[in-house]
C-alpha cells in the first residue's frame, strides 16, 4: 500500500478545524501533527490549506446488482461513490434475484467483491423467508432491510404478523433490522382516491405524512414488545420525527441508549414539495418529496441528535425509465455521489455544524452499523486511511453529465455541491478528478454473525 503524506492541510480534531499534516501507511492513519519529518514517501500530497476529513459511509445504496445492471452496476456504483467522497457502502435487497437466501446472498458477494472500488456491507432481504434469517446472519449480513412496510420497488412488502416475526427472530440474533415505515393500507386508500389526478404532486398526497408517521408508530410498538435493535430508512415527515424524538427522549431519561435510530436522506433535506415543478416524474420516490415545514423539521432533528444518519437511498433508474407519467414511473433517485457535496454545503451555509456532518455521515454510520470493528468512521491514529481533501471555497454546480452513475442523470441539476478533491480508501488514492481505482479492490466487511465457511 502506497504510503502518503498530506501536507498543508486543516483537520478537525477536538471540535475545531487546526492546520496539520497526516500520514498514511499501510492502509491506516498513523500520525497527524502540525508538522511530520519522514525520509521516504511514495506520495506527496499537497492540499494547499483544503481541508482533510473523514470520508462518508452511505448505508443505504441499491447498486441493482444482479438483475438491473442496466440502472447500475457494483463498479458504477462504486465509482459514483468514490467520486463523491464515499468510501463504504452497504447494499439493499431488491435486487433481480432479492438477496434473501443463501444463493442469492452469495452471488451478490461474489459479484461486489470482483467489481467494486469501495469497502462494502450486504443486507439480508426479509419477506417470508424468516427461517432464512440466521443463514444469512451466518453470511455476514450487515443488518437486515430494507424491511418494506408497504409496496415498494421490488416488491418486498410485508404485513404486520411477517414484521412481528422476524424482529423476534432479529432479537435472538442480536441483528439490527432496518425499516421502511409506510403504512400500505393507507397507501392503497390514498391512491384508490387519486387515481385520476395525474399531477406529479399526486404522488406525495398518495403517500401523505401520516402514512409514514402511522406505519412508524406501528414499527415501534413491534419493536419495544420484542426488544429488538432497529433503524428507521429514509425518515421524512413532521410527525414521524416526533414520534422518534419522543422515543429518544424517554430512553435518554431512563439512563439506557436508544435501541431506536434513524437516517434522513438527502432528498428530504434539499428538496420539498415545491422541487415537483422542475422535476416531474424524476422527482418520484418512496417516502415522496415532503413540504418545507418536514424538510426544517429533519434539519433540525440532525442537529438536535435526535437522528443519527445521512444516508443517500441511491436508487438509479434510466431516463428513459423515468421520464414517462407519474403514475408509470418508478420510484427512486440516484444520489451516492452527491451525498457528501450537499452535506459539506449544507455547512458552509450553516445549516449544521461541521462536527455534526462528520457524525451523521461517517462516526454514527460506523457505531449503529457495527464497522467501527473495521477501524471505519474515526479520523484518527490506527484508524483505517478512508478520507477526502476538500475545498470549502470550491463550490460548482451539480450536473448530471458529470456524475458516474449509469443513471446519468441528478435530481439535484444546478444546485451547489462541494466535491472532493481526493478520495483516500484505506490509505490509496481512489480518486483524485478521475477514477484511480482498480476493480475489485474494495473489501467486504462481513456482520458480526458472520461464520467463516
Amino acid at each position: 500500500m502506497p504510503d502518503i503524506l498530506i501536507k498543508n492541510t486543516k483537520v478537525f480534531v477536538n471540535n475545531y478545524l487546526q492546520p496539520a499534516e497526516v500520514l498514511i501507511e499501510d492502509g491506516k492513519i498513523t500520525k497527524i501533527a502540525k508538522e511530520i519529518d519522514v525520509q521516504r514517501l511514495n506520495q506527496t500530497i499537497d492540499a494547499k490549506g483544503a481541508l482533510t476529513l473523514p470520508a462518508g459511509i452511505d448505508v443505504h445504496v441499491h447498486f441493482r446488482d444482479p438483475g438491473m445492471t442496466e440502472k447500475e452496476d457494483w463498479y458504477t456504483g462504486s465509482c459514483s461513490a468514490a467520486a463523491g467522497g464515499i468510501t463504504t457502502v452497504i447494499d439493499h435487497p431488491n435486487t433481480i434475484p432479492p438477496t434473501i437466501d443463501r444463493k442469492s446472498f452469495k452471488e451478490k458477494r461474489k459479484i461486489a467483491n470482483s467489481n467494486s472500488i469501495v469497502d462494502f456491507g450486504l443486507y439480508g432481504g426479509v419477506t417470508g423467508n424468516i427461517e432464512k434469517l440466521p443463514e444469512l446472519w451466518k453470511l455476514g449480513a450487515s443488518a437486515f432491510g430494507e424491511i418494506f412496510m408497504a409496496e415498494s420497488t421490488g416488491a418486498l412488502n410485508i404485513d404486520e404478523k411477517c414484521l412481528d416475526e422476524a424482529l423476534a427472530v432479529l432479537k435472538e440474533l442480536d441483528a439490527l433490522a432496518c425499516i421502511h415505515a409506510e403504512d400500505d393500507k393507507i397507501r392503497l386508500e390514498c391512491e384508490a382516491f387519486l387515481k385520476n389526478d395525474m399531477s406529479p404532486e399526486s404522488h406525495s398526497k398518495a403517500r401523505p405524512n401520516f402514512c409514514e408517521a402511522f406505519a412508524v408508530e406501528k414499527a415501534i410498538e413491534l419493536i419495544k414488545k420484542n426488544g429488538a435493535k432497529a433503524h428507521f430508512c429514509h425518515i421524512s415527515a413532521f410527525e414521524s420525527v416526533g414520534l422518534l424524538r419522543k422515543e429518544r427522549y424517554f430512553a435518554t431519561k431512563g439512563g439506557v441508549s436508544p435501541t431506536i435510530t434513524s437516517e434522513a436522506a438527502p432528498h428530504h433535506l434539499f428538496l420539498s414539495t415545491k422541487d415537483w415543478e422542475r422535476l416531474g416524474s424524476f422527482g418520484r420516490m418512496n417516502p415522496p418529496l415532503r413540504d418545507r415545514r418536514s424538510v426544517k423539521m429533519l434539519l433540525n432533528a440532525l442537529n438536535d441528535g435526535t437522528m443519527d444518519i445521512v444516508a443517500s437511498d441511491h436508487a438509479p433508474h434510466t431516463e428513459a425509465e423515468k421520464d414517462v407519467d407519474i403514475k408509470s414511473a418508478p420510484s427512486g433517485v440516484p444520489g451516492v455521489e452527491t451525498l457528501m457535496p450537499l452535506m459539506l454545503v449544507a455547512v458552509k451555509r450553516n445549516l449544521l455544524p461541521l462536527g455534526r456532518m462528520i457524525d451523521v455521515t461517517s462516526k454514527n454510520p460506523a457505531r449503529i452499523f457495527g464497522l467501527n470493528r473495521y477501524s471505519k468512521g474515526v479520523f484518527a491514529e490506527g484508524y483505517d486511511a478512508d478520507i477526502i481533501v476538500v475545498d470549502p471555497g470550491h463550490v460548482t454546480e451539480i450536473k448530471g453529465d458529470n456524475l458516474h452513475s449509469k443513471a446519468g442523470w441528478t435530481p439535484y441539476e444546478s444546485m451547489d455541491g462541494i466535491f472532493p478533491e481526493y478520495t483516500i480508501a484505506r490509505g490509496e488514492v481512489v480518486w483524485d478528478g478521475d477514477i484511480m481505482a482498480s476493480r475489485g479492490r474494495g473489501n467486504f466487511l462481513p456482520g458480526k454473525g458472520f461464520e467463516s465457511e
